[in-house]
Parts: structure tokens; sequence; C-alpha cells
């Protein structure tokens, strides 16, 4: 089997910074997580927010805690540093080899998709944003690491795509077209439902916008971990002999 975990995000139009912060790493027992963290508003100030709980999360799953308790510590941690006034979303995605499971973690209110033997299932119990009080619980949801599994997560700026223009995304229709296709890429469906957010809120992003997408498919064509990343810039030295 092999797993494909694709990112896609964009920052919000005319902000500098991303108030979405989000770091894949290997579990130490085998594996693989994605941490994302949406903090309430953009720009540097949320984007330094989102990091810091998102270091705070890697870090203690780097050291074997569980996500359920790395989700809590992280809270207690946003708590005391900003004397709850600050409240942050999040997310934390893992393959987790040594249970053969998936492990959905969450502090926000989005919801995620799930598809397994093209059944696709809507995750959207409460949950809590972390930082405002202490001892915040997460809502965990845990499946088989199967093949032909799809886990689709993104923050609150897809979810309200086009809401300005009196418009909204089917998600379910959405991601069942995109299986339909032969084969799929976990980065296409995540650059697919991105780029039809951003033309949802006519080509000016509302907000800050990141999607996730897990894919486990039933054959791999070798042995080989492979990790791209693909981060638009703007040159400010352009004109300059360098």
């Amino acid at each position: 089997m092999e797993i494909q975990l694709a990112v896609a995000k964009v920052v919000k139009f005319g902000s500098l910074e991303s108030g979405d912060t989000l770091e894949i790493i290997e579990r130490p027992m085998g594996g693989v997580s994605c941490v994302l963290a949406d903090a309430r508003s953009s720009g540097s100030s949320a984007k330094s927010i989102s990091s810091m709980v998102v270091r705070k999360i890697i870090s203690l799953i780097s050291d074997g805690v569980r996500d359920g308790a790395a989700a809590r510590g992280a809270s207690d941690y946003l708590f005391m540093e900003k004397g709850g006034s600050c409240s942050v979303y999040m997310n934390i995605l893992s393959a987790d080899l040594q249970t053969q499971t998936l492990v959905i973690t969450r502090n926000n209110p989005t919801p995620v998709f799930i598809t397994q033997s093209d059944q696709i299932e809507c995750i959207s119990s409460e949950s809590t944003p972390i930082g405002q009080a202490r001892n915040i619980r997460p809502s965990i949801t845990e499946i088989s690491l199967i093949p032909r599994t799809t886990v689709v997560l993104y923050t609150d700026g897809v979810m309200r795509a086009g809401e300005r223009f009196g418009q909204s995304i089917d998600f379910c229709s959405l991601i069942q077209a995109y299986l339909d296709e032969q084969e799929p890429s976990a980065q296409y469906i995540a650059d697919a439902l991105l780029s039809h957010a951003i033309r949802l809120d006519q080509n000016q992003p509302n907000d800050d916008m990141s999607v996730v997408v897990l894919r486990v498919i039933e054959k791999s064509l070798d042995n080989i971990r492979r990790l791209t990343v693909r981060l638009p810039f703007e040159n400010e030295f352009h004109g300059l002999d360098l």
C-alpha cells in the first residue's frame, strides 16, 4: 500500500502572510502526521499564534505523545501563554503504522470528509477551538488504514468560499466527482478543491484557505519515500544583478 498526503493553500487576498500554519512529520513509531492550525484572523500576528501551536504539537508527537494528548497539551500551552485571549482551530491527521489506523483529531467545527469503499462520511461532531480554557478535549475519530480510503479536511476559508456572492460548495458532490476519475492523486484532489473555492470567491480569497488530502492506495511503484514542496513567492530583488 501507499499513503499519499497532499496540501494546497493560499493566503487571503491582500494579505502578505497566512494565519494558517501546517507541518508534516514522520511519526516516531512509523507513519506520518499532518498538523494544521488556523488562527482566527490573518496576517503576521495570526501566523505567529498558529505557528506556536503547530510547533508545540509537533514537538509532543515527536516525543511519542498520542495525538489527543498533544492537542490538549497545545491548548493548555496556548491558554497559559495568551491568557485565554486567543483561540485556534486545529486538526491533526495521522496515518499510524503502529496501530494500522488513520486518526483524525479535531478542535475545529469545520467538517472532515472520509471515503471508504465508495461511501462518503461527513464528520461534523461538536468540536471546540483550543486556547480559550484549560482541559479542552478534541474530537477523535479512528478508522482502519485500508486501501481506497480518502480523507479531506480544510480550513473555514474554504468552507465559506463564495458566501459573499451567494454561493457555496457541495463538498460531497465535488469529492465524489474527483474520486470517480481514474485513480486521482491526493495532490490532484487538493488542488482541484482549492481552485474551486478560489473561483467561488472570484479569484480574491476572502480568507486564508488550506486543504489537506490523505489517500491510501493499494499499490506503490517502489519503496522510495518522497516529499515535494512548491512555495511560490515574489522576488523582492528583481532588477538587480544577483
